[in-house]
């Protein structure tokens, strides 16, 4: 597998001269633990996360009062990894480098990104972690709604639930079937 089938998407990146407080809401809104910090032109200038923020609520040195920016606290350039990165690699290097999130960059531009939980997900499969990866998938093909849930058991994912056309189940399926940890795909309904 590369590091393209296992990323997360949308990237949501913060920029360097956003207020701390902003990088603070990506991260508690989408559970989080690091986010890509971008400049102006979308280029990736480092990474802030959880460590960096605590650390800068930590020191003494900072003025009560004094606004502070991403730019302040965040890490210099993170590990990253190109779409074609073999995932065995990226695990490698993840753990070399003790890297919780590495940035998937296409000509210095973040097109995702990669947890070490993606990774086990990805070496280590087990249903539950397919079915809510197949699930989460479905999810956002709907807009966000769950319009066909999902069931795996023993690597064979069940979806059930009603499609406008053959190529929105095709879609779906294709969704599914891609999904690390699924060996099969059984669709229980069909088209309208």
């Amino acid at each position: 597998m590369r590091a393209k089938d296992i990323m997360s998407t949308p990237v949501h990146t913060v920029r360097a001269d956003a207020p701390v407080a902003d990088a603070v809401a990506l991260l508690e809104r989408y559970s989080i633990t690091a986010v890509p910090v971008v400049d102006e032109g979308g280029t990736l200038v480092g990474m802030v996360g959880e460590r960096d923020v605590l650390r800068q609520a930590a020191s003494v040195s900072r003025r009560d009062g004094e606004p502070s920016f991403v730019r302040d606290v965040m890490g210099g350039l993170p590990v990253t990894a190109w779409p074609e990165a073999d995932v065995a690699d990226l695990a490698a290097v993840m753990v070399q480098r003790d890297a919780h999130t590495v940035p998937v960059v296409n000509e210095e531009h973040v097109v995702g990104v990669v947890s070490r939980c993606d990774v086990l997900r990805t070496l280590v499969p087990c249903d539950a972690a397919a079915e809510q990866e197949a699930q989460r998938r479905l999810d956002n093909y709907a807009g966000g709604r769950r319009r066909w849930p999902v069931a795996v058991q023993d690597g064979v994912a069940t979806v059930d639930g009603r499609f406008d056309d053959d190529k929105e189940l095709a879609v779906a399926e294709a969704l599914v079937r891609t999904t690390a940890g699924i060996a099969g795909v059984h669709v229980s309904a069909g088209t309208a």
